[in-house]
């Protein structure tokens, strides 16, 4: 102990948890003091993202009650969580500067413009550690040893982990030692109370996702002591229902569940319970999440971009009104009026509606796919960088898919999935279609490439 630098600040980003994260832990077992900070960006939750907010009403909710659980557990532990306010690469070197920290540490970002940030801090403090590790995904890079042939699709990335058999490696310890506490002074950043008065607006609607490691294990621990698994496959693409699917992606996307913990959790099942096609497609959807994870990480900014991966631009382009009416669920189709009412209502929308929704604004709306890949990224609980703009392209036709993205037939799909209306009933959009408007080349926003 007494050869150890001296201080560490561990900074939470998509990783709000103390039970299998490995960055936390690389920094308590190599440092003597630690400090815990999170950053909250002002500049995030304005509309500076093809006019819609990074982290829009819902999700800061969800990120609140994340840090109150986390902040709860580390005041059991005798530590506090300071959360900064600021641009990041500002606010942690500041921090850093004024409480002399030795080390920066964090989870290893996937995302093109958090990498960016980080590689800023680095660049910025030259006489300090900055150290990161895998912590979001299943399997590190060493373990994968991927080529770019291996990213051309899923199906090539799928078969090389199953004909290796690339083993998730075994869940770590929660906090295996904990060096003592920084004292730096309350003055240091918002209270949480200050967060959720200045960030957090009330809300009325009863939304059954609640943030936090705590509700997420009990989520886990509910979904897996259920039968439920053993019918995933065929209930998946239910519009809606608690139980239809597992609704692990909100707890994943903050990190108050690792995907390492749930793939335990799934083979446990599966020894106990008996594995099937249900519980294989369990496996087979997070390992789509890891998919798009390694492929963010080589797209890098091509991840945003209007052409994406594709050999041609889409024939899309911007159309305020349409937009809008689909953003508000004012479409001619009352399929996906109801997907966009629920999503604006709770932050979630099932896998299967998401599919539709951006096939219609692509398809027989013909708008820029990235519009709808921003009101995503306002609007979900469970927005991943990677997995959000990833199905995004893959549904525009401008990812690495060789059939050309998706086009569904609404009729069809209505026919299939809510036969009897009841879902867009349920949404009251069970009225006459609306009409697109005629003229709407108005208002057009600044498109970034």
């Amino acid at each position: 102990m007494s050869n150890m630098p001296k201080k560490v600040a561990f900074w939470f980003t998509d990783d709000l948890r103390l039970q299998d994260n490995l960055a936390l832990n690389w920094a308590c077992n190599h440092y003597a003091s630690i400090a815990f900070i999170y950053v909250i960006n002002p500049h995030d939750l304005g509309p500076n993202n093809y006019q819609h907010k990074a982290i829009g009403a819902q999700r800061i909710r969800f990120i609140y009650q994340s840090l109150f659980d986390l902040e709860q557990q580390l005041k059991s532990l005798g530590h506090r969580l300071i959360i900064l306010e600021g641009q990041p690469a500002s606010a942690v070197c500041r921090f850093v500067a004024e409480q002399q920290i030795d080390a920066v540490v964090r989870s290893k970002p996937v995302g093109w413009y958090e990498q960016k940030t980080w590689q800023v801090i680095e660049e910025h403090l030259p006489q300090v550690r900055c150290f990161s590790t895998w912590n979001h995904t299943l399997f590190k890079p060493e373990q994968l040893a991927l080529t770019p042939q291996h990213l051309n699709s899923f199906s090539s990335f799928r078969k090389h982990v199953e004909y290796h058999k690339i083993a998730v490696q075994p869940v770590g310890d929660a906090l295996s030692r904990l060096p003592q506490s920084i004292q730096v002074p309350y003055s240091q950043g918002l209270t949480l109370q200050d967060f959720a008065q200045k960030y957090v607006t009330p809300s009325t609607a009863d939304n059954p996702f609640k943030g936090g490691e705590h509700h997420a294990m009990a989520h886990v621990h509910d979904y897996f002591s259920s039968a439920a698994p053993s019918s995933y496959k065929l209930t998946r693409n239910q519009l809606d229902g608690w139980d239809s699917s597992s609704k692990f992606s909100p707890f994943l996307a903050l990190g108050n569940l690792s995907p390492r913990y749930l793939w335990q959790q799934l083979k446990e099942y599966e020894a106990q319970q008996g594995a099937n096609d249900s519980t294989y497609w369990i496996g087979f959807e997070l390992l789509w999440r890891e998919y798009f994870q390694w492929s963010a990480l080589q797209q890098q900014a091509r991840l945003f971009s209007f052409q994406g991966q594709a050999e041609h631009k889409p024939k899309t382009s911007y159309y305020s009104a349409r937009f809008k009416k689909w953003c508000n669920g004012e479409t001619p189709y009352a399929l996906v009026n109801a997907c966009m009412k629920e999503l604006n209502a709770t932050g979630f929308m099932s896998n299967r509606g998401r599919q539709i929704v951006a096939s219609c604004l692509v398809n027989e709306l013909a708008v820029d796919w990235r519009y709808g890949a921003a009101y995503f990224q306002q609007q979900l609980l469970d927005y991943d960088v990677a997995s959000n703009w990833g199905n995004w392209q893959y549904l525009a036709g401008v990812g690495k898919d060789p059939r050309g993205g998706r086009h569904f037939n609404l009729d069809k799909q209505t026919q299939e999935y809510d036969p009897e209306r009841r879902y867009i009933k349920h949404w009251q959009c069970d009225t006459k279609p609306q009409p697109l408007d005629v003229v709407d080349y108005v208002d057009w926003p600044i498109m970034p490439e």
